[in-house]
């Protein structure tokens, strides 16, 4: 699997297969990279809250965040970009390591 074709034209990005080094970095930059008023579907082996809270602390307003399915082996959220990004109100993780 590459990173450059993770989203399909369903908009579902499936993570689950993906090591932390990869996957953290690779959903921050999708986000930044989203046209405000699109969306993206986050597949993900656990709740991907720390990704919730790191988008919310950076970029305050931006986020729509609507559980689509809820565990226990896989969450599915749609990650909406509600507007466009300022600067980030906290310097921006890169890592699983902040989460």
């Amino acid at each position: 699997m590459t990173t450059e074709n993770i989203i399909g034209a369903d908009k579902v990005m499936d993570v689950r297969e993906l090591d932390c080094s990869v996957k953290h970095p690779l959903i921050v930059k999708t986000f930044i990279e989203l046209p405000a008023g699109e969306h993206f579907i986050l597949v993900n082996g656990h709740n991907p809250l720390g990704i919730k809270n790191q988008f919310e602390a950076q970029w305050p307003g931006t986020l729509g965040w609507a559980y689509l399915a809820q565990g226990p082996e896989e969450f599915r959220v749609k990650i909406t970009k509600l507007k466009p990004l300022g600067a980030p109100a906290v310097p921006v993780a890169t890592s699983c390591r902040e989460h």
